[in-house]
């Protein structure tokens, strides 16, 4: 996957995870609160992979001279 594609899906994660999180709180469930914080954690770090892809891929740049 991209470093993009990561970004993307991690910010997808995150929001669906926020709404279940709220859903659950609204209605006393606690079983897709947590599921909704799972989901948000695991858009998190979806979004921290992107970022160590693009670092990466800017060092090895560096290296080669091609920045």
């Amino acid at each position: 996957m991209s470093s993009t594609t990561d970004k993307i899906k991690g910010l997808a994660n995150e929001a669906v995870g926020n709404v279940k999180q709220g859903v659950g709180k609204a209605t006393g469930n606690e079983k897709l609160e947590a599921e909704g914080k799972a989901q948000e954690l695991k858009g998190e770090a979806q979004k921290t992979v992107g970022d160590v892809k693009d670092g990466a891929k800017n060092l090895a740049d560096t290296v080669t001279g091609k920045k």
